[in-house]
Parts: structure tokens; sequence; C-alpha cells
């Protein structure tokens, strides 16, 4: 392949190249690497080969799709910028960078590259194609915006005041709410028929929107929990639309229920293709145990993200596009933070670029709105821990990096023992950092269906909150990939 072929090998990696023969040995077994996706060592080599030919375009090109499929946005851009700057008509150097802008939401951005390529290549049908698919993208997103600022302080059920005239067809032989109220009955029902990937009828689906809504703007945007000195609390990461994998959080440490408390820290949706499933399981669980079943906005409950990453394509594609605008508003309601026993933060990202933040400054925050690009509510979705003191420039490009200085500090200013956050895929499902103050929970195993990686969940109980960590498998799901219903263009770029 040539540097100057954008076609649709754009999201390949680039072999060819005869400039440094020790460099090109380096991105060779750089090549090996990320075929066997194993991204950190291709990252490895790729940077080892950049430190000998650091006007090498491909060096950086390949590097930056390496650190996108470790969703490490921020570094896969600045990696891209650098691969334009070394060869300004080195195409895929355009791509990478547009696929980047594209990962962070950034579709202004993405568009000026993908204008730069159609224009050099006017031939190129595929160029052609990637530039108007992100020009519709951002028509749609200011449609939406001007729909969103008109119905921003209605509520679900002031909005579809029709939809108790939804007909069941006599057919549906799927769980039905009693008297218009989620009970234990219906769950176990409604579970059962997602594992025959049966669908719940729409009239239902919409009653349980309505009401979650109508419950989640009624609640502070940090939430205090109250767990006894004798009861177990299980706290659980990102579960990413594995809904089988849920299911086996559920077998492994039982159903939610009053005795058996259970906080879910964000990302429900996206990624994986049970993404439905997997929200109105938990958003009925939210229902039937409201004080006992909790959850937390992550990053991945945002508009941009749906769009992208599939959530707002398997709601379409199941149910309608009103239903798509009714997850973004319960979205916008959702806490974005918990506290235990006033000794336990949890959210879904991590710590702020300022100090002194207090859990009062958390409480006063205004999240009916989308993720703004900076802020508490950014960083509460977004930031990372690093090993080294200080803070840094998030990986992600959003939020920020904060290290075990930051988070010492902020447990002390706020008097609390440690924090507990999810955001980052772990190989054994959860990590301690920060010498144990800043601990990671992962619940997605097999990530993608390709990262290997273990799933976790953490039980604490009342009396001394210590952390106790149970990781698990993946267990096998119907053949439906990840990312089926995400957005055609971010695949044909990564």
């Amino acid at each position: 392949m040539s540097q100057e072929d954008p076609g649709k090998d754009s999201n390949s990696i680039e072999i060819k190249d005869e400039k440094n023969p020790k460099a090109e040995e380096y991105k060779g077994k750089a090549n090996i690497h990320f075929n066997k996706k194993e991204y950190d060592k291709a990252i490895e080599w790729y940077t080892e080969a950049i430190k000998l030919d650091s006007d090498n375009a491909v060096y950086y090109a390949n590097r930056s799709l390496a650190h996108l499929r470790q969703e490490s946005y921020g570094y896969a851009l600045q990696d891209a910028i650098s691969a334009v700057k070394a060869d300004p008509i080195y195409i895929k150097g355009y791509y990478r960078r547009a696929a980047a802008h594209m990962s962070l939401g950034k579709f202004k951005q993405a568009l000026s590259d993908f204008e730069y390529v159609a224009k050099r290549r006017p031939q190129d049908k595929d160029a052609q194609m990637k530039f108007k698919e992100c020009q519709k993208i951002i028509n749609k997103q200011k449609f939406e915006r001007a729909i969103a600022t008109e119905k921003k302080e209605m509520s679900l059920a002031q909005m579809y005041r029709d939809l108790d005239g939804i007909s069941i067809e006599e057919d549906y032989t799927g769980p039905k709410l009693e008297n218009e109220k989620v009970t234990v009955k219906f769950m176990l029902e409604l579970m059962e028929f997602y594992k025959a990937e049966k669908k719940l009828h729409r009239k239902y689906a919409y009653k349980i929107l309505c009401d979650v809504d109508e419950y989640f703007r009624k609640q502070p945007s940090l939430v205090d929990i109250r767990v006894p000195p004798s009861q177990k609390f299980t706290i659980c990461g990102d579960i990413h639309g594995q809904f089988f994998d849920l299911m086996n959080i559920f077998k492994i440490n039982g159903l939610p229920s009053e005795s058996n408390p259970y906080l879910f820290n964000g990302d429900f949706v996206d990624r994986g293709s049970f993404s439905i499933e997997c929200i109105f399981t938990l958003f009925g669980f939210k229902l039937l145990y409201p004080d006992h079943f909790f959850l937390a906005r992550g990053n991945h409950e945002s508009v941009t993200m749906n769009q992208m990453y599939g959530f707002t394509g398997e709601v379409v594609a199941k149910y309608s596009s009103t239903m798509s605008d009714m997850f973004t508003q319960v979205y916008n309601w959702l806490p974005l933070c918990h506290c235990i026993n006033d000794r336990v933060l949890v959210m879904h990202g991590g710590l702020f670029s300022q100090d002194n933040v207090s859990l009062d400054d958390l409480r006063k925050i205004e999240r009916n709105r989308q993720p703004p690009d900076e802020g508490l509510m950014c960083e509460l979705l977004w930031s990372d821990p690093q090993p080294q003191m200080g803070r840094g420039p998030s990986k992600r490009g959003v939020g920020i990096q904060f290290g075990p200085d930051v988070t010492e500090a902020f447990c002390q200013f706020n008097n609390l023992d440690y924090v507990v956050r999810s955001h980052e895929v772990k190989h054994l499902g959860y990590e301690e950092a920060h010498n144990g103050k800043c601990i990671t929970v992962f619940s997605a195993p097999n990530y993608c269906d390709t990262m290997g990686n273990m799933g976790a969940f953490i039980t604490i109980k009342g009396d001394d909150l210590k952390p106790k960590f149970t990781t698990y498998e993946a267990v096998p799901h119907p053949n439906v990939k990840p990312m089926a219903y995400a957005n055609s263009l971010l695949n044909l770029l990564m």
C-alpha cells in the first residue's frame, strides 16, 4: 500500500517504508503485536521506532491507531497531529486525526480533515462518503440541540402523554407491568425474556423510562448511601452492553434486593450490542428497589458517545428514534456520584484539576445537560489516575490525570477513606492504586470480545468498608458482535 492510498484500508496499520532499517525492524515488531491486539507492546515498539526516526509519519499514524484501540483518544490525536506535521501529504495522517476527533465528539474538526482528503482525492468514493457522513452527523446534532433546548424542563410523562394509548398485541407473551408498576415477578420474567433474545413491549419500555425519569430528576447530583454495619453492599463498574455478563454478576453475587443492594457506576451502554437489555434491567431494579439499587452516570451516558458507539443505533433498531430521545433526557438526570457512609466516594471517572473540591461542591453541580468539556462534571466522568505525583493532561483528551498526592489531599480534605472509580479496563477487573486510596473496578470481562480482561465487582460491609474483590471471566453470548450498531463511519476509521 502506498502512503497516498486512503481507501478502504484507512483503518489499517502501514507496513511499507524504506528509511531507517533498525526503525523498520522495530515497526515490524510493533505491527506483530498490533495484529495480536497487544496494543501496549505495539505502542512500546512504535515509540522505539520514533526515537530512531522522528520524522516518519507512518510510525506516528500506526501508534495513533494503537492508542485509538485503547481508547486513549488524547494520545491518538497527538500522534495524528505529529503524522500530519511530519508529512503534510500523508493522507492516512488526516484519517487518524479525524478518527481521534470523532472519538472525542469533535465532529467539526473531523469534518475539516475529511474535507481536505475529499478535495485531494475527488475521485475517491470512500473519501467522499466519509466527508458526507460526517456532515450529516453535524447537521443532525444541530437539530437535536434545538429540540433539546425547547424540552429541557419537561418530564417525559409530560412530553409523551399519548403513550397510554399504545395497544398490546394479542400475541405478546412477555412480561407485563402490574398496575403499571415494576414487581419482582416482572423483573424475573424480564431477565429470562432477554436471555431468550426477545424484546420487551414498547408500551412497558416507555413506561419504565417515564417513571425512572420522574425519579431521577428529584435526586441530588451526589447521592448519600447508608450501609448498616452488618450489611453487604456491592459496587460494579462498566458493563457496556454485556447483558449476559451482567446476568453472571447476579448469578455469582445474588439478585438485587433490599438485603443485597448494588451500585452500578456508569457506562451501562455502548460497545456491547445488548445495551437495551442491560439498561432496562438496571432501570427496572432501580424502580423496584429505589433505596437499595443505585445508578451513576458515566461518560457513555451522553448523546455523542451513544451516537458513535452503538447505543443510539441499537435503540432505533429495536424500538424507535423517539425512545432514543427519551434515553437522552433520562441520562441527563442520572446522579454523578455517590458517597457511602460519609467515607467512600464513588464516581465514574475521577478527581479534579483544582484543589479543595468539597462534597458540597459536587452536590451543587447542575447536571441536567450533556457533559461539558471542562469543570467538575466533566472530570467526574472522564478523569483517570496516574502513578506520578501531581496532575497531567488526559490520555483521553478530556478531563485530567491525577496522582497519589491529589487523591491523598482530596480524601483528607473531605474526611474520606478512599475513592472508587471505573472507566478503565483492568486486566484483573480491578486495581488498587495511590496507596489503596484510589480503586478502579471494571465489570465487563473480555471487553468488546477482544481485550481478554477479567471482570470484577467490589463488596464491602457497612462497619469497616474494607473492599473485597470478586473476579470472573466472560460468559458466552449470542452471536452478535460488539459495536454491531455503532456508527458506520467510526467503524470505517478504526
